[in-house]
């Protein structure tokens, strides 16, 4: 216990037009957060002023990383404003670190008011790199548009920040640590927790350990590689996968967190978690995964580097869901995509008599069907997939859920994929990112699009590529309008449904660093035949991407020969 009560400090400032949060909370280049005087400060300040009074009063907050630059300087400033404001506890992660699934996890098991994430997800790290403040509610999921909208009102108008200057923690030190400030009754309590334990014992009820460790042992053994990218999931793939699960130690790599994650964005996927598919390809493992800096997001790749659509793998999760011992005890309620995502998961959900629903990107659209019980498993299409065991994505109970099915069926990660394409079809995907564009471009280019779909004569338009003639059958502005309160999202994504079930859709969003807009382009089309399961994906789709590309004038309209990355 301090023995001279700490000062808390009224610092005059001046509002930020720019700190209206997005879908993933607020993201920058990590210079405007360190270099810009108060931009920080300002930013924490609205967040927890939106927070009612007497809900912040001696309330319990969550605070964890991904372990980027600019990360623990960070932390400490909001140790120091969250005693200014009133709140009673905080749970941070040692040394700072805790994956974006343990944060809701933790914010659901000691029932928080909520946490602050400090992360810019796949984006690169370093002082050149991102960073990015993240604010989860007290269901342990991203904030509502209500509560992004009070941020960002109260950053519009702030004048003075409150903040304990002098008040120092160690986050090596794991326990509680207290202290005595000016004019307040009770201590502020921090207490510095293992990032992985509270995670840990989630996720050994939710799966059967023992059927998971058998995977790792005998003449049969699966050979696994892991790569946590140098993010916050090192820690956890060590001690989860390698020392709870016995797989072998030299299973995992890239296990060392890093602020500028070894120089690569820590993105999972083909284009930039290339040593994983290099590994894979080698044919030595059955079985390879990587994560992205704040573990929310994976990819999964089989023998010889099979990859694993993240379409496909939530529907084939969704189609096995009884090999967890989680599911076969509460049961199956419904299933959720976002817009962006293919239809494989409908059929699934088809064949099993379950609600399917369809849902703007955004993981906090998910979060209402969960509480309300008409969802057990959702999926986005940019490798993220969760259930109702917390409120967020989840990349290692993924892995989890995958490692399961092989255990169940016995079967390699290529062949389980072919005999669910086999029993529901093929839904062939693929998705066109066309980054850093001008703003304002992007925006006539979505707006001018939206006229040619909008147009009566547009539904009855056929478009012939080579051999292929594609009829459309409807094309909108995706609208939703959640079931469970009634509120409406508009303007979610421009889609384009054929006759065939062949879809396009079209989204426009910031990139979060600051650094212009990005347009992104899907292309699906369903094959039934098992005969034709084994094409490419790029020559399947490349018919649906030509339309896309001449309807949009894509190329012609931003000055780009192609886009920067195709998943």
């Amino acid at each position: 216990m301090e023995t001279n009560p700490i000062p808390v400090l009224t610092v005059q400032t001046a509002p930020f037009e720019d700190q209206r949060p997005g879908t993933n909370g607020l993201r920058r280049k990590t210079a405007v957060f360190e270099g810009k005087k108060n931009y920080l400060q300002n930013y924490i300040q609205s967040l927890l002023s939106s927070i009612d009074l007497r809900d912040r009063q001696g309330c319990t907050m969550v605070v964890g990383s991904d372990g980027r630059y600019f990360s623990r300087a960070a932390t400490e400033v909001i140790v120091q404003m969250a005693a200014a404001n009133g709140i009673g506890r905080l749970v941070v992660g040692h040394n700072g670190l805790l994956s974006t699934p343990a944060v809701s996890c933790i914010i659901r098991k000691i029932k928080a008011i909520g946490g602050i994430i400090l992360t810019a997800s796949h984006n690169p790290g370093g002082p050149a790199g991102d960073f990015g403040i993240k604010f989860n509610v007290a269901n342990g999921g991203p904030s509502s548009d209500t509560v992004m909208e009070r941020i960002c009102q109260v950053s519009r108008t702030l004048e003075e920040y409150a903040i304990c200057p002098d008040l120092r923690i160690d986050l090596s030190r794991l326990g509680r640590q207290e202290f005595d400030l000016e004019n307040k009754f009770k201590p502020f309590r921090v207490e510095i927790v293992d990032s992985v334990e509270l995670y840990l014992q989630l996720l050994r009820n939710i799966f059967d350990f023992n059927a998971l460790k058998g995977l790792f042992v005998g003449p049969d053994q699966l050979k696994i590689h892991i790569d946590a990218m140098n993010g916050v999931m090192g820690p956890y793939v060590r001690r989860i996968l390698c020392d709870e699960l016995g797989a072998p130690a030299n299973s995992a790599v890239n296990c060392v967190p890093l602020e500028d994650f070894g120089g690569r964005p820590p993105e999972p996927n083909l284009t930039y978690a290339t040593s994983l598919l290099d590994a894979m390809k080698g044919g030595d493992f059955g079985f390879g995964a990587a994560f992205d800096a704040d573990g929310d997001r994976y990819m999964i790749l089989g023998e010889k580097g099979f990859f694993v659509n993240p379409s496909d793998s939530v529907a084939i999760m969704a189609a096995n869901l009884s090999s967890v011992p989680y599911f076969r005890q509460l049961g199956v309620k419904g299933f959720a995509r976002s817009v962006a995502t293919s239809t494989a998961l409908d059929r699934v959900a088809k064949a099993m008599k379950l609600a399917l629903y369809e849902t703007p990107t955004g993981w906090r659209y998910f979060g209402n069907l969960m509480d309300s019980g008409r969802c057990s498993l959702c999926g986005e299409e940019s490798f993220g997939t969760g259930s109702d065991h917390i409120r967020e994505k989840d990349g290692l109970w993924s892995v989890l859920v995958w490692l399961s099915i092989i255990a169940s069926r016995k079967n390699p990660v290529e062949q389980i994929v072919r005999e669910h394409w086999a029993t529901f079809g093929r839904n062939y995907f693929c998705r066109f990112d066309y980054e850093g564009l001008d703003p304002r471009a992007a925006f006539y280019l979505m707006r001018d699009l939206e006229s040619v779909i909008s147009d009566k004569a547009f539904t009855s338009q056929k478009f012939a590529v080579g051999e292929h003639v594609y009829s459309v059958e409807r094309a909108d502005n995706f609208e939703y309008i959640d079931p469970v309160d009634g509120t409406v999202a508009r303007n979610q994504g421009l889609r384009i449904v054929f006759t065939d079930a062949s879809r396009l859709v079209f989204r426009m969003s910031g990139s979060g660093g600051g650094t212009g807009a990005t347009i992104r382009i899907y292309a699906e089309s369903f094959e039934r035949d098992a005969e034709r399961h084994g094409r490419e994906t790029q020559v399947v789709l490349g018919p649906l991407i030509a339309i896309a590309l001449k309807i949009s004038n894509v190329h012609e309209r931003t000055g780009r020969r192609g886009p920067n990355v195709i998943t």
